[in-house]
């Protein structure tokens, strides 16, 4: 699994003009997924996810974690993290996870995250093709790759 963490002050996801998700403060989350990901990567990722200490603490440095913070999430499907682009100019989704073995895995990424994190999170729709508006708060970004743990 590949994700893409961005601290937002706000953030919404909108589907044929309807507004399906919107947070003030927390994380936006691309989730990519890959045949060989697991419930393994899973609990790696989401563990990582709201213990990571990217929250500004009183002092203004980043030392608070999303649990510590009271943020909220928003978790969006995007196989295109995914993309191969080794070969000319159009990317290839080969790696990419298809629905079958990529929506079980989703829906367990967002379940376990709601477990870690003690509330619900938002969501996009799998396969949707979705406006997602961000205000990225720092800007801090970060892309974690379960199957790379540095």
């Amino acid at each position: 699994m590949k994700i893409v963490i961005q601290r937002v002050s706000e953030a919404s996801v909108v589907i044929n003009q309807k507004q399906v998700a919107s947070i003030e403060h927390g994380l936006l989350i691309l989730l990519g997924i890959v045949d060989e990901d697991t419930q393994e990567d899973i609990d790696w990722l989401c563990n990582k996810i709201v213990n990571l200490r990217i929250f500004p603490d009183e002092n203004g440095v980043m030392n608070t974690s999303l649990l510590n913070a009271d943020g909220n999430i928003i978790v969006v499907s995007q196989f295109t993290l995914h993309a191969s682009t080794k070969k000319g100019n159009r990317p290839s989704y080969i790696k990419a996870a298809k629905p079958d073995v990529a929506i079980p895995l989703y829906e367990n990424f967002i379940s376990t995250i709601q477990n870690s994190l003690g509330k619900p999170v938002q969501t996009g729709e799998f396969g949707a093709d979705m406006k997602v508006q961000l205000i990225n708060d720092g800007p801090v970004t970060i892309i974690i790759d379960s199957k790379n743990r540095e």
